[in-house]
């Protein structure tokens, strides 16, 4: 039996592999089409995706602190029957880790560091929801580097975000 295709969330990937390939302006307008043909209350999971992936598109902490406050709020309205319906071992619980240590580093980067550790320390209570492997071990770095940049008190952006010091 064939999971038939997603065809939103192939469309996040083509938008995503845009920006991937140094196309931030494409990927982002292709995202932000998707996003208002989803509406407020489109797919949750498609909404945390997309809005996921639009943050890291903006070089404005602001306008990332938007998308990465939509992306979390997307998740808590996912289920893990939506989310396994799309990938089988997929848990929403394990899409927290991320979405908090962004939430960190945008807060970083905008010189709010009492929010900015409350998100750290938040990522960093639910990395436990990581599998031991490649992902797991970037975003647990990653948590690492946003915690040390938020002790330092600095606000530049990470060589090691996704879409680098820009």
């Amino acid at each position: 039996m064939t999971t038939p295709t997603d065809e939103t969330m192939a469309a996040i990937t083509r938008a995503v592999a845009l920006g991937h390939e140094g196309r931030p302006d494409v990927a982002r307008e292709s995202l932000l089409t998707l996003w208002t043909s989803l509406g407020p209350q489109g797919d949750p999971l498609h909404r945390c995706v997309l809005a996921h992936y639009l943050a890291d598109l903006y070089d404005d902490a602001a306008e990332a602190l938007t998308w990465d406050i939509r992306a979390l709020d997307a998740a808590d309205s996912l289920s893990d029957d939506r989310a396994s319906g799309h990938a089988g071992s997929l848990r929403v619980a394990a899409f927290y880790p991320s979405l908090h240590l962004n939430l960190a580093d945008v807060y970083r980067r905008l010189n709010s560091f009492a929010a900015a550790q409350r998100e750290i320390d938040a990522a960093r209570a639910c990395l436990h929801t990581l599998a031991d492997d490649g992902y797991g071990a970037v975003i647990r770095t990653a948590v690492h580097e946003v915690e040390s940049a938020i002790h330092d008190r600095r606000t530049d952006r990470r060589v090691s975000a996704p879409t680098g010091g820009r």
